[in-house]
């Protein structure tokens, strides 16, 4: 049994997480993804963490069963053997799509591209809505969960590259209705996505935002505050680093709650 995605070929021009992730995320259900890097390796090539080889362990998980191809995107020569290759075939053959998240100027303009094939698909992520630069670390920051983790004092900037993650897994998804959409209609399009716009549209669906405009603003960090109803996480007294488990739901699990303890779950384990 093929894979569900076999029948698709992507040209990927990408550095950093979010549209690697993209491709990795189309490459495990099948699809074939072409990377095109600068000769001698991309900017992030050797990013850590590394093996004792000095190997990026991180750049082989996102570019794991991929393809790949090395080209000077600095001389017009490189320019039109990629452009060629993202532009290959004809209606029908599930090629003729390009993920990016490089800037979309001179060859690399959609417009550019659909010129050479009428039904291109161009899934390009940018860090802001307006075009201006962003990376997930600034993102996050923008969204305001610094100043919701860690015990108190100074914002924590967590180490997860969670934007980023998000970002990747809609990118494939974005990919994957576009080429729905051309298998329909023959038609292809570009399909713009906002790094921002992943963080901000995720903190909205998560209710965050609703939860201001509704009860208002808490003033307090969120810290280990786990929101399931089970319970919550909180550090031990003793600062050992030991954690205990209290109740909500009052069924179940014995409460721990002490008098003074604030009602807003918010505001818990503070």
């Amino acid at each position: 049994m093929s894979a569900p995605l076999s029948d698709l070929r992507i040209v990927e021009v990408t550095a950093f997480i979010a549209a690697p992730l993209g491709g990795m995320t189309l490459a495990q259900m099948g699809a074939d993804v072409i990377r095109v890097d600068p000769i001698g390796g991309n900017i992030d090539y050797r990013r850590w963490p590394l093996a004792p080889s000095g190997d990026s362990l991180y750049w082989a998980g996102l570019n794991k069963g991929k393809r790949s191809v090395a080209l000077n995107l600095r001389r017009a020569e490189g320019q039109e053997i990629a452009a060629a290759l993202i532009t290959a075939g004809g209606p029908g053959d599930g090629a003729g799509i390009l993920l990016t998240n490089l800037p979309a100027s001179g060859w690399m303009e959609h417009a550019a591209l659909a010129a050479r094939r009428a039904d291109l698909i161009s899934l390009r992520l940018t860090g802001s809505s307006d075009g201006a630069g962003a990376v997930d670390y600034t993102v996050n920051c923008a969204a305001g969960f610094p100043m919701a983790t860690g015990p108190g004092g100074a914002p924590v900037n967590h180490v997860l590259p969670a934007w980023d993650v998000a970002a990747g897994l809609y990118l494939s998804t974005g990919l994957l209705a576009a080429e729905r959409v051309r298998a329909r209609t023959g038609q292809g399009q570009e399909v713009a996505l906002a790094l921002s716009d992943v963080a901000f549209a995720t903190a909205a669906n998560l209710g965050y935002v609703a939860d201001v405009q509704v009860n208002g603003p808490c003033g307090r960090r969120w810290g280990t505050t786990c929101t399931e109803p089970s319970g919550g996480i909180l550090r031990a007294r003793t600062g050992d680093g030991s954690c205990s488990w209290r109740s909500r739901t009052g069924s179940g699990m014995p409460s721990a709650r002490r008098p003074g303890w604030p009602t807003d779950w918010r505001c818990w384990g503070r």
